[in-house]
């Protein structure tokens, strides 16, 4: 059997390059809104953070989402990665 490619992507905290499945996909919509995709598949413009504690608060202190997404993000997405990481832990 052909094994299947295993699709990577780059963390835009840390630059390492991961499963796409084992990192957090933030996405702006068409319309603007800024949400968590736990699913990978919603519609928009993505980043990539690694499931890690510091990515994500280094992606807070130096607005690497906003800048990668050219919009505000909201603190509740911010929130919602810390408390995944710390039930995953």
């Amino acid at each position: 059997m052909k094994q299947r490619k295993i699709p990577m992507r780059k963390c835009i905290a840390c630059g390492d390059s991961e499963e796409k499945k084992s990192l957090f996909r933030i996405v702006r919509s068409p319309e603007g809104e800024v949400s968590l995709d736990l699913t990978g598949k919603k519609n928009g413009r993505g980043a990539y953070l690694s499931k890690k504690k510091e990515c994500v608060e280094k992606a807070r202190q130096k607005n690497l989402l906003s800048r990668q997404l050219q919009t505000p993000i909201p603190d509740d997405v911010f929130e919602d990665m810390l408390k995944l990481v710390e039930e995953q832990s």
